[in-house]
């Protein structure tokens, strides 16, 4: 019996009648979606008390002369070099074990990373630049992790429905991750965020044991992901190549986008007296921030993305970011301002973080399980920072050889955008020879790219 009409043969229940409000959802898929939302909106919730945190300790921590917005830009250069390290491991662990364990496994090295430094800051050591580079890899990674368990328990027609709406869930919990940071100090806060991945934990658990009944097809919870290494995934491709190089070109664009926001945030503290006072007004400024941007973020995910796919398709959507943060970048070089580089991060990043990801998310469904975990996780992570550690590169050179403003500085990102641009139209391309079925707009006529099988996980 296919998928389908195992989704005929029982009625809707309410919940999934009520789900039906964002996105298609057929009869039994609501349970499983809506625990897979709740899941993200834990993680992300406790991403942004974590982000926030992290801006008030590396932006009022300066080092080795640097200020710390200068600092928290350099510091993508370490974390792409411990990646370096980190995704063999992580996919030498996925050779072993399977995705629940894998899962149990990266939770408990997290959390027990969190009680640490929650000890370290309550003893007074300077935990910022640690903590900033941690984060930068954990997050990564976390969400990274979820979508490709989200790709492994949906097959891929139900990826195309569902993920816009258990996106949801994300763009919720960024909106309310920074309210939660309000409510405490700046330490105990690392205790909140343990907290409330635990609870993301548990109910992963759940989904893996509700869905292993309703689809005997699934992959056991013990048989290991297999394949190759995430890199050789990556390398042997044109694809996957694509999809690194766009998500390394788009984070540059942003990184750089960051450093020019995190300048005036950090002058906004510049004749406050007392770090303690100064962390604390960063923190009020990215909360304030982090809560316009997720609040758009949702209302986009909500009402908007499933549409916006639903027209023009997930290959027509690719194109919506770049030229979006093109139009924002040539005003912010033309023009200039806190108000204007406000909105514009604004756009971008509610943008990014909404349709964006969705798309982003979706481009794994028609791959194979190999790619979804290993090859995924090196694209969001570590091409991820290595467009972070060329930001730094970027930013440096920029800065201390030629004095740049935050106006040349978003003129550069103009140009990269045009590079971006060319890279989605690759990968446009190559997901039209792996999912032809899916809408798109009109592409121009090239030869068959290379396909990974989603059976085998090779290219044919």
């Amino acid at each position: 019996m296919t998928a389908p009409e195992t989704h005929r043969s029982i009625a809707p229940s309410r919940l999934d009648r009520t789900l039906r409000v964002f996105t298609q959802v057929r009869a039994g898929e609501g349970a499983p979606a809506l625990l897979l939302i709740a899941s993200v909106f834990l993680i992300l919730c406790a991403y942004y008390v974590l982000k926030t945190v992290r801006e008030g300790l590396i932006l009022t921590g300066g080092m080795a002369g640097l200020r710390g917005d200068e600092l928290k830009v350099y510091a993508a250069g370490l974390m792409a070099l411990l990646l370096l390290a980190v995704i063999p491991a992580y996919g030498a662990l996925a050779d072993r074990v399977g995705r629940l364990r894998l899962l149990n496994v990266s939770y408990a090295v997290v959390l027990g990373c969190l009680g640490g430094f929650y000890a370290l800051g309550q003893a007074g050591a300077p935990i910022g630049l640690a903590f900033f580079v941690w984060l930068g890899i954990v997050s990564v990674f976390l969400v990274a992790q979820f979508w490709s368990y989200a790709n492994d328990v949906f097959d891929a027609e139900q990826g195309k429905r569902l993920f816009a709406v258990v996106a949801i869930g994300g763009a919720a919990g960024a909106i309310a991750g920074p309210r939660i940071a309000g409510l405490a100090g700046t330490y105990p806060l690392l205790v909140v965020a343990g907290g409330l991945l635990a609870a993301a934990l548990a109910l992963l658990n759940v989904v893996d044991r509700l869905q292993a009944g309703r689809r005997p097809a699934l992959p056991a919870p013990a048989e290991p992901i297999g394949g190759p290494g995430g890199f050789a995934l990556v390398l042997r491709d044109r694809y996957l190549l694509c999809i690194a190089g766009a998500a390394l070109v788009a984070n540059l664009v942003n990184t750089t986008g960051e450093f020019v926001l995190s300048s005036y945030a950090a002058d906004l503290a510049r004749d406050v007296e007392g770090e303690a006072e100064r962390r604390e007004v960063i923190k009020a400024f990215y909360a304030d921030f982090f809560f316009w941007v997720n609040l758009a973020s949702f209302l986009v995910q909500s009402f908007l993305v499933s549409r916006i796919i639903g027209r023009i398709g997930i290959r027509g959507a690719l194109y919506v970011l770049p030229a979006l943060a093109l139009g924002a970048y040539a005003l912010v070089a033309m023009v200039g301002g806190l108000g204007l580089v406000r909105v514009a991060k604004t756009a971008e990043n509610a943008t990014d973080y909404s349709l964006q990801n969705t798309v982003r998310q979706s481009l794994f469904l028609p791959t194979a399980r190999a790619v979804k975990y290993k090859a995924k996780a090196a694209v969001d992570t570590f091409f991820v920072r290595f467009g972070d550690m060329l930001s730094a590169i970027l930013v440096g050179v920029a800065l201390h050889s030629f004095g740049a403003s935050g106006r040349q500085l978003a003129l550069v990102n103009v140009g990269l955008i045009a590079v971006w641009l060319l890279l989605v139209a690759g990968i446009a391309r190559r997901h039209a020879a792996l999912d032809p079925a899916a809408p798109a707009l009109a592409l121009p006529a090239t030869s068959p790219a290379p396909v990974i099988s989603v059976a085998a996980g090779a290219r044919s």
